[in-house]
């Protein structure tokens, strides 16, 4: 089975102005051509074009990429670890750009100007504004949210800092508490939901014990604030939830 220069072009997503230059400089040279000098490429053209655009797509010159192919001292499954780890290391680089990406994203969403050492400095796994895109898609419409964003915008390194000491502490405590067998409904659970609900009232918005309750089971229902709680302490989140009904309760007798 042999294929025309432009059945490889189309299926390979190439132009077929590129397979007649990769002939032209001897770096894919057709195994045959028909009788009027027609290109026609076989199942090895094919496995060599393949190792070439992904040279390319790595960034290699195609000289570079003429040399690697024709080493004598490399068979084919050297080729094979060779594009395996030079695949593995971009993907490497491309989350940590990502990560990076969403991380400005995030700051640059609540206002913050920080310079970028001190962005990686504040911000981190138990950075307050990390579901910023939840909580815009649930409440961007309220005078609570147009509140955070106006209180966040002035905030400084020392004040994410402050932030992120006090939730940290917080954490803690709550882990402790879980430790010693406190139940979500005991005084010293309901003190801490309650600390919970001033933090948030201090630094973002009037967290009222209805907007507290509704946080609670979102702590729950949503992954992504269940995962951030339950790092904290396994079991945390659910924990919370139950101690953030029974405060918001007693506030309402």
């Amino acid at each position: 089975m042999s294929y025309s220069v432009g059945e490889v072009a189309g299926f390979a997503g190439v132009t077929v102005r590129a397979l007649h230059h990769y002939d032209e400089i001897g770096l894919l040279v057709p195994g045959e051509r028909t009788h009027a000098g027609h290109r026609r490429y076989g199942d090895a053209d094919l496995d060599r074009l393949q190792q070439i655009l992904f040279y390319r797509e790595l960034g290699f010159p195609l000289d570079e990429v003429a040399a690697l192919l024709d080493d004598p001292d490399a068979d084919p499954r050297a080729h094979l670890r060779r594009r395996h780890e030079l695949l593995t290391a971009r993907i490497e680089r491309l989350k940590k750009m990502a990560a990076a990406v969403e991380h400005a994203m995030e700051a640059r969403k609540v206002g913050i100007n920080l310079t970028p050492e001190e962005k990686f400095e504040v911000f981190g796994d138990k950075d307050p504004e990390k579901y910023a895109e939840e909580t815009e898609r649930r409440w961007g419409g309220t005078e609570s949210y147009a509140e955070s964003q106006r209180r966040v915008a002035r905030y400084t390194k020392d004040d994410w800092k402050q932030i992120q000491a006090e939730v940290t502490a917080w954490g803690e405590s709550y882990a402790a508490l879980m430790a010693a067998g406190q139940a979500p409904t005991s005084e010293a659970a309901m003190d801490l939901a309650e600390a919970h609900r001033q933090h948030i009232s201090k630094w973002f918005f009037e967290c009222h014990v209805k907007t507290h309750r509704c946080l609670g089971e979102m702590y729950v229902s949503d992954e992504r604030f269940k995962a951030f709680y339950d790092s904290m302490r396994p079991g945390l989140a659910e924990h919370l939830r139950s101690a953030i009904t029974a405060n918001a309760d007693r506030h309402t007798v």
